[in-house]
């Protein structure tokens, strides 16, 4: 049954603009990025890692956590809509399926997102004649965000579906975000889910932030994850979205 959903789900991203979004907005982060580091070469002296810090400064803190929210709105956007939110509670499918098979979608989207955020970081490293290839720690660094971004994925589906509107948890992925930057800074990342994804990332850092150890990192990580999906399955089973 949950392979059924997930196929279903998969076939609302034929032909919409999901996709064409994941191509083209991390685009944006990595010239401001590659830009920022051109125009302060004098004090980042890093090479692949300066051209890091300044391509996670934007891709992490602004367009990420928006990025999933958009991609959870639309997979949520149908089911808003006349009443089709009607036919599928009354479908004979556990809304645990219905629920997860979004997430697992949402996964594979921002896996790919990720893939795509590495490849745009090469060409610009290439571009900016940096030498060699970039560090092997990057892809590290990919999939531990693409591990905090769990969280995300799973609190922006509990928003898209208890919000009807399709933009209002887009800005709220985007509050958390700048949010979660702030706090991050103080050291408390491991307490606000939007952190997550720029502890992974090692955003803005040369050096890695996990360094000291990256369990407390995975249980944050899987406990939120955990309390977003459970009360998404719970409200599914309980209560109606509001209007």
């Amino acid at each position: 049954m949950l392979t059924r959903c997930i196929s279903a789900e998969s076939r609302k991203l034929c032909h919409s603009m999901i996709l064409p979004a994941c191509l083209l907005i991390p685009i944006i982060p990595a010239i401001m990025g590659t830009f920022n580091y051109l125009q302060n070469q004098g004090i980042l002296e890093s090479e692949w890692y300066s051209l890091w810090t300044q391509n996670t400064l934007f891709y992490a803190c602004f367009f990420f956590a928006p990025l999933i929210g958009l991609y959870c709105s639309y997979l949520w956007r149908l089911e808003h809509r006349h009443n089709n939110w009607n036919m599928i509670m009354t479908a004979p499918v556990p809304v645990s399926c219905l629920f997860f098979a979004k997430l697992a979608v949402i996964l594979a989207i921002t896996l790919l997102t990720q893939i795509w955020m590495g490849a745009l970081y090469l060409i610009c490293g290439k571009l900016v004649g940096l030498p060699g290839f970039c560090p092997p720690e990057i892809i590290l660094w990919l999939l531990r965000g693409l591990l905090g971004a769990v969280p995300i994925c799973s609190l922006q589906l509990l928003l898209s579906m208890k919000i009807r509107s399709f933009s209002v948890p887009i800005g709220i992925a985007l509050i958390g975000s700048v949010t979660g930057m702030l706090i991050i800074n103080n050291d408390m990342g491991l307490i606000w889910p939007y952190s997550l994804m720029l502890l992974g990332m090692n955003s803005n850092k040369t050096e890695d932030s996990l360094a000291g150890g990256i369990l407390p990192f995975l249980v944050s990580a899987a406990v939120f994850s955990l309390i977003f999906c459970g009360l998404s399955v719970w409200f599914l089973k309980h209560r109606d979205v509001h209007a």
